[in-house]
Order: C-alpha cells, then sequence, then structure tokens
C-alpha cells in the first residue's frame, strides 16, 4: 500500500522534511535505497508558495549528506536540465553533469 512504503522509506530515513521556524514542513527530498555504492536522490519538492528561500537547497543537502555518511559512497540525482534554478543549486551542492537523457512516449 501507498501508506507501507512511505513507513518504510520513512523509517529508513529515506524522506526528508524541512521544517520552517513554525515547524511547519516547508521542503522535502527523498533518496532510494542504496545499491552499489550509490543512491539516487529524488524526488525533492517544495509547494510554489515557499521557494525562492533555500529550503529546497537545505534539505537536499541534508539527505545527500546522510546518504554519504552512513551508507553511500556516491550519491546522484536526475534534474531537468531546462530548469536552470535546479541545476544551479545542485551544481552549489556539489553535484556535477555527467549526461543528458532523452525519454520518449510511444503512442
Amino acid at each position: 500500500t501507498p501508506r507501507s512504503m512511505v513507513e518504510y522509506r520513512v523509517e529508513r530515513q529515506l524522506y526528508w522534511l524541512w521544517l520552517g521556524a513554525g515547524g511547519d514542513p516547508v521542503s522535502m527530498a527523498g533518496r532510494n535505497v542504496t545499491v552499489a555504492g550509490v543512491s539516487r536522490v529524488g524526488p525533492v519538492y517544495t509547494p510554489p508558495e515557499r521557494r525562492g528561500r533555500g529550503y529546497a537547497a537545505a534539505v537536499t543537502a541534508a539527505c545527500t549528506q546522510h546518504a554519504l555518511a552512513t551508507d553511500a559512497d556516491r550519491a546522484i540525482l536526475f534534474t531537468d536540465v531546462a530548469n536552470p534554478t535546479s541545476n544551479g543549486i545542485y551544481q552549489r551542492l556539489g553535484y556535477r553533469p555527467i549526461a543528458d537523457r532523452v525519454v520518449l512516449r510511444l503512442g
């Protein structure tokens, strides 16, 4: 069930919430279970009304640092190359572009 999947990821510290000054969640980042020393970070989400305040950068950095400190040798993430805001944030966090991919949908 979706609830059990979320509980599984929360229990293993694979979902991270960034809390605002009032204690309410303002951004989130997740990561997958580490496989072969690599942890894939994502999804990263901040509601539109909370964007532009550094919340996504902070929660992505915390999620990435936790992965590297606990069980991952490397962290990766996929981003939209057409989004200069997120790409700039990820590069400031230490991520570097490796390859571009194209996804095609038939039908």
